[in-house]
């Protein structure tokens, strides 16, 4: 397929980029900072790029991964995110439906499903952990979390009024950049990610994958919407315990993960507010995360034997 990628100059566009081109698409990147994967410099904001990006090329799938993020909240007014995150996505969609493209994948975040009220219920001791799927109802506490449920809401839309076939995937953290979370271990950055392989992040290569998965099943499914984050070992039975005790509930399903941490002078978090619970996307598209806190400690125990 002809694919326009949006966000080509990312994290995830660095990566998707070259897997889809390693199974035989013909890719053309759009973003405003030029990269190896850029094939336009553009603004998804500015509808003519957005069309001639489109009809110059023949697209016949699109994959919108082209965003301002929450981190950009530090650098960019309200203003820009509505252009990029609402504006961007209505360019593309209105563009992708006008020159018949087939398909439409678009990454969204697992960010706009905390809302103030779940917020504000963690920080003050919160009775369980959150359980989130998507069956809630989000309500995003901040300008990128609105801006990402608008689009998502945009892209329900053009399915529903003009038949195309959209997945958006809610991924789950896979940035590289040091962790912002109040309860990171401020000691080892690494330490922190692989906790959160337990309820909250994934690999960008199994970022990039769900999105293979997601453009190659568009078509068959219509519309949905997915959780994507590597697999939980914990149920909701473990919710009340979680977030009084997670090293226990950790060593529970995992007895050898003490050893291994205690080895790097790593640690747990004492407690774990909140699960992303990604089996929808394993049930209706068949797509696992290839890395998960498994996998991760078999990494340290390969480590371990080397050394």
């Amino acid at each position: 397929m002809r694919i326009l990628l949006t966000g080509s100059s990312g994290w995830l566009g660095q990566t998707l980029a070259p897997r889809l081109r390693a199974i035989g698409h013909d890719v053309v990147g759009l973003d405003p900072v030029a990269s190896q994967h850029t094939t336009i410099v553009g603004s998804i904001a500015d509808r003519e790029t957005v069309r001639a990006a489109i009809a110059d090329n023949r697209i016949e799938a699109v994959v919108h991964s082209g965003a301002l993020h929450k981190p950009d909240i530090e650098r960019h007014g309200r203003e820009a995110f509505i252009d990029v995150n609402v504006r961007g996505t209505f360019n593309l969609l209105e563009e992708a439906v006008a020159q018949g493209v087939g398909r439409f994948v678009f990454t969204s975040t697992t960010s706009l499903m905390i809302s103030q009220a779940i917020r504000d219920g963690l920080a003050g001791g919160a009775a369980k952990a959150a359980w989130l799927t998507e069956t809630i109802s989000p309500e995003p506490r901040n300008i990128y979390g609105v801006t990402k449920l608008s689009a998502e809401h945009l892209c329900r839309l053009y399915h529903l009024q003009f038949a195309l076939p959209v997945i958006v995937l809610r991924t789950a953290r896979f940035f590289p950049e040091a962790d912002d979370m109040a309860h990171a271990i401020a000691q080892s950055d690494e330490n922190t990610k692989a906790n959160e392989f337990l309820f909250r992040r994934l690999t960008v290569e199994d970022a990039a994958e769900a999105h293979v998965v997601a453009l190659e099943r568009a078509p068959r499914i219509g519309f949905d919407t997915f959780v994507v984050s590597a697999p939980t070992p914990f149920s909701p039975h473990d919710c009340d315990e979680l977030i009084v005790d997670a090293p226990g509930v950790v060593a529970r399903y995992f007895p050898e993960y003490p050893a291994l941490y205690a080895r790097r002078g790593w640690s747990m978090f004492q407690s774990i507010d909140r699960v992303y619970d990604a089996s929808r996307i394993r049930e209706k598209l068949g797509f696992v995360c290839r890395t998960g806190f498994a996998e991760v400690l078999a990494g340290l125990a390969q480590e371990d034997a080397v050394n």
